[in-house]
């Protein structure tokens, strides 16, 4: 049995459950790289990582290059002397840092590979309106999310989650996946699977504004699906005409297939929700947040709003 020593990278809350299981199973850390320390608020103070916040709670060296490439980077990597590096949504490495350890570096990432294979695989799961999704852990080679698959694990989506749900799930299942790989690693177990790169993926770019704009002329089921997909975070957002145009964002929501003749994107007011018409139904919004304000329930919103008769959203 190979006896590990892990050295763990990783940034947001997703990384912290990997990391926490890691240390519960009395695997040896060696030390954890995650972002640097970034300006946040409308004070602008310095905001540690969730990784960083949990590292440093569990007493564990941090270290935050700024230059992933530098000699000092470098210097500190032979200092630990890690023999593998597992990574939870980090940024991409240089060749030389995943090739350092003796065992590999190996990533987590949030998708069943190849599919969706980018910055944002859960919420494009959610969006393409998928039944299952899960996670992979692999190798890491000169591309992303490319390398030699180790193991996967699958799990149900459905029609009525959010993003903000299946995140968790992942998160949690994750973690044990990466355990799994661990067992599978010290124990000289590993048989991976090379990435198929010839076929056409669905991709998982990163978020805009761009790609993030609820289009009122697709279909109920898509406008479901991208707004359940970006709920909680970052949310789908379009423009509400009411006497003004708002820039508004909409979170929870439900949908009706039905057939009618009002317009699309007209809003109407029916048993204490906003409804708005599509090509095929109707969106019935349950939670929304205007220009400045909080996100708030729908009754909230209703009890100060007077909607003109030629209300939209476009």
């Amino acid at each position: 049995m190979k006896d590990l020593r892990i050295l763990f990278m990783g940034t947001p809350d997703f990384a912290v459950e990997g990391l926490a299981k890691i240390l519960e199973a009395g695997y040896n850390v060696v030390g954890v790289v995650t972002a640097p320390d970034r300006p946040a608020g409308r004070g602008r103070k310095l905001n540690q990582s969730a990784v960083k916040k949990f590292a440093l709670v569990k007493g564990l060296p941090v270290l935050q290059p700024t230059n992933l490439k530098s000699e000092e980077f470098e210097n500190q990597l032979k200092e630990l002397k890690p023999n593998l590096q597992v990574v939870v949504a980090f940024r991409m490495l240089p060749e030389k840092v995943w090739k350092f350890p003796e065992y590999g570096t190996f990533n987590l990432h949030a998708s069943l590979l190849p599919e969706y294979r980018g910055a944002a695989p859960i919420n494009w799961a959610v969006i393409n309106g998928e039944k299952t999704t899960g996670v992979t852990t692999f190798f890491i080679d000169e591309k992303i999310d490319t390398g030699a698959i180790i193991k996967s694990k699958e799990v149900d989506i459905k029609v009525t989650e959010n993003v903000g749900v299946v995140h968790d799930r992942l998160m949690h299942l994750g973690a044990d996946l990466i355990l799994d790989t661990l067992t599978l690693i010290e124990n000289g177990e590993v048989e991976t699977i090379l990435q198929n790169k010839e076929v056409e993926l669905k991709p998982a770019p990163k978020l805009t504004r761009e790609n993030t704009k609820i289009d009122w002329t697709q279909n109920t089921t898509a406008i479901y699906n991208l707004i359940r997909g970006l709920n909680p975070y970052p949310a789908a957002w379009c423009y509400f005409m009411n006497g003004k145009k708002m820039n508004v964002k909409i979170f929870d929501c439900e949908m009706l297939l039905k057939e009618h003749q009002e317009s699309l994107g007209k809003v109407s007011v029916e048993d204490n929700q906003i409804k708005i018409a599509t090509s095929d139904g109707f969106i019935f919004v349950n939670e929304i947040q205007l220009p400045g304000k909080r996100k708030m329930r729908i009754k909230d919103l209703l009890n100060g709003l007077t909607l003109e008769k030629d209300a939209y959203m476009l």
